[in-house]
């Protein structure tokens, strides 16, 4: 099926330098991640959005998909432009960041640096522990879309939680739990200090146990979950232009 309109994937080549990946969250798409990705173009980097498998069309299509299938993507779209620039940056937001936090883990020094935005790597939700079983005898639940503070906005996600992919959500979480001591790459995380979907203990456990020298955590004071489309925005966007610049600055000392 087609992907919604919107929720294409995209790729833009500018620089040969600089080269950044974003990954969008669960039930999300590159929607998301659009105007974030459209301010990169302007500071002239090449770009790589990719539409993870299951996404984009219909909510059914998630629960035929499980987290290999997402990460390859991202690590697709990280390998083509690794190829093409000299300093690749990966950015995820929500889930996003657990996959780009899996290409931290295993691309190493590939890996120019890092930036998170409301990253989800773990949940305190106690009914999670159940999720296996449940996902075998209900289909879906609720949505988890739209966290945004700002009125009038969508990330036009799926109407509905497919839980066959919550299931395979918490088996990616464990994994870059695991690794996490593995990642010793620059890192910006940026996260909302009212969140409904995703824990500010995701955050805190990434900075607590990351081997990064250079970490900074910056707290969005007037947005929700969605934050890359909701009223810091900016702030985001500008932030991770400045890490950019700083850690390329910084190895050319």
């Amino acid at each position: 099926m087609p992907a919604i309109e919107g929720a294409q994937a995209y790729a833009h080549d500018a620089s040969t330098e600089i080269g950044v990946v974003l990954s969008h969250g669960f039930t999300g798409s590159p929607f998301s991640m659009r105007p974030w990705a459209d301010h990169l173009v302007e500071q002239g980097y090449s770009v790589r959005v990719p539409l993870l498998p299951g996404h984009g069309t219909r909510w059914q299509d998630m629960n035929r998909t499980e987290w290999p299938q997402w990460y390859g993507a991202v690590s697709s779209a990280f390998a083509e432009l690794r190829e093409r620039c000299d300093k690749v940056f990966v950015f995820g937001l929500s889930m996003g960041g657990a996959l780009v936090l899996r290409v931290a883990e295993e691309q190493g020094a590939d890996v120019a640096g890092v930036v998170l935005v409301n990253p989800s790597v773990m949940t305190l939700r106690k009914e999670m522990r159940f999720i296996g079983p449940l996902s075998k005898v209900v289909s879906s639940l609720k949505p988890i879309s739209d966290d945004i503070a700002k009125p009038g906005v969508s990330e036009h996600a799926y109407p509905r939680t497919p839980l066959k992919a919550v299931h395979s959500l918490t088996h990616l979480w464990a994994q870059v739990r695991r690794d996490l001591a593995r990642v010793d790459q620059p890192l910006l995380v940026l996260h909302s200090a009212v969140d409904h979907v995703v824990e500010p203990e995701n955050s805190r456990e990434i900075l607590a146990r990351v081997s990064s020298a250079d970490k900074t955590e910056i707290v969005l004071d007037n947005s929700y979950h969605v934050a890359t489309l909701d009223n810091d925005a900016q702030l985001i966007f500008d932030s991770s232009v400045e890490f950019v610049r700083r850690v390329v600055a910084g190895e050319r000392v």
